[in-house]
């Protein structure tokens, strides 16, 4: 039961990607025509796979991850604390230093990954990336042959469905009915492109990613019906 997960045992994440690429131009004339075909049952006949490229992020071999913030949870008796850090900069870099996080304190049988649509997205997207660069995947990652109850992820979109497949409710909305403050006050996924590549404000793009990964654990906290976090209770380091 979810009632019985060690807090303390959850690694909570989320990822921000854009197209790899600033332009579609910028692009070889092999990806150029790649992302032609890959995009062109989404686009239909509305846009031109230039014009649909600034979405070209959400998928691995066209994106790239410009950040990953991580929270979890120290227990002290009744007291807790929730911390939040980020990773940015170089992708490469950015999936070093996650991956060196999770070998050296989430790599246990005990320990969970935990995101929203993180099975569908995150997950997959990080690993992807990683092989694409060529870095070993942590054995939290790597599911090959694991049964579905072998894999260590935790997917608050999943754990609200409740076994309904038919629809998808985003975190946004998930807040917003749950009475969470919403991660959302700024900017969302959909700006995230324009604010990295005009604006070149990645420390806007970082408060939004770690809000996110607060959001996430405060609806674990309300799926468990615990009491959310306070302010107080959350740390950035």
């Amino acid at each position: 039961m979810i009632s019985k997960l060690n807090l303390e045992d959850i690694l909570f994440l989320d990822i921000e990607t854009v197209p790899e690429t600033k332009a579609f131009l910028d692009l070889d004339t092999d990806k150029q025509g790649l992302w032609e075909a890959k995009s062109k049952y989404q686009r239909k006949d509305e846009f031109t796979a230039e014009e649909f490229y600034p979405r070209a992020g959400i998928w691995a071999e066209f994106g790239k991850i410009i950040c990953i913030s991580v929270g979890y949870f120290n227990m002290d008796g009744d007291m807790r604390t929730y911390r939040v850090t980020s990773f940015h900069g170089d992708e490469v870099n950015i999936l070093k230093d996650f991956k060196n996080l999770v070998i050296s304190h989430f790599s246990h049988s005990k320990h969970l990954l935990c995101a929203h649509n993180g099975k569908e997205f995150d997950f997959p997207y990080i690993a992807r990336r990683m092989i694409i660069h060529g870095i070993a995947l942590p054995y939290k990652l790597n599911l090959f042959g694991k049964k579905p109850w072998e894999v260590p992820h935790l997917d608050t979109l999943e754990l609200w469905k409740f076994g309904d497949y038919k629809t998808y409710t985003s975190l946004k909305l998930l807040t917003h009915v749950l009475g969470i403050p919403s991660p959302k006050d700024d900017i969302d996924g959909s700006e995230v492109y324009h604010v990295y590549y005009e604006e070149n404000d990645i420390d806007r793009i970082v408060s939004y990613c770690e809000k996110d990964t607060i959001a996430v654990a405060q609806v674990l906290l309300r799926l468990r019906g615990d009491t959310l976090l306070h302010d107080s209770e959350i740390k950035h380091i």
